[in-house]
């Protein structure tokens, strides 16, 4: 049996395909306006990095600003506070210092008042030896004040030593800082003038024993 033909027939082999065909290349025109946009969206980004890093300084500066407030606020308070209390008790100090002064010094006044009368002008023959021992006791005792108020005060030796703590309470820290050799000296500048003036009594009662 001859076959003269075939009803069977591959298309994909019978039919040549078709090449394919690439696309075309970009144009200078559209290369430059794909560059031109590249460029301005970098530009953008570039400006809002700018934008964001002045941001991020601000912050910064602010965030620093509110600390150092936070400290300067703790440590005014605490120095005021300090501050307060120190002048406080400062105060308290130099009103006490203030009364001791004055009463020294109206010591002081009072001394130099019951010196006032004293003189050989007033002495008689019968009383000048009572006037003598009563001058001599009133010498005495302003000797004796002075002394003290040396000890309160250092101005009056020349020092000008700031008037504070450690020469209130009566003297006491001065008192505390002698030596042995000034506490004999101290002593003997008390003890003395009181050894005079009794035996300036004595005599004159002797004296006065031998007129009778």
């Amino acid at each position: 049996m001859a076959f003269e033909g075939t009803d069977f027939e591959d298309t994909d082999y019978s039919k040549p395909r078709p090449s394919a065909t690439p696309g075309r290349a970009p144009t200078r025109e559209e290369l430059d306006s794909q560059l031109t946009g590249t460029q301005q969206q970098l530009a953008k980004l570039r400006e809002t990095q700018e934008q964001l890093e002045r941001a991020r300084i601000a912050l910064e500066e602010m965030r620093r600003r509110r600390a150092e407030f936070s400290a300067g606020l703790n440590e005014m308070r605490q120095q005021l506070t300090r501050g307060e209390g120190l002048l406080q008790k400062a105060e308290l100090d130099a009103r006490r210092e203030a009364e001791q002064l004055a009463r020294t010094l109206d010591a002081l006044r009072g001394s130099l008042e019951s010196l006032e009368p004293l003189g050989e002008s007033a002495w008689t023959d019968e009383n000048w030896e009572q006037e003598l021992t009563r001058g001599l006791t009133a010498i005495e005792n302003a000797r004796l004040e002075f002394n003290a108020a040396r000890l309160k005060w250092p101005v009056l030796d020349g020092r000008l030593e700031p008037v504070g703590s450690e020469t209130s309470t009566s003297g006491l820290g001065s008192l505390a800082s002698l030596s042995t050799a000034q506490w004999m000296r101290i002593g003997f500048a008390i003890t003395w003038p009181l050894a005079l003036v009794a035996l300036i009594a004595v005599i004159a009662a002797v004296v006065l024993i031998l007129r009778k």
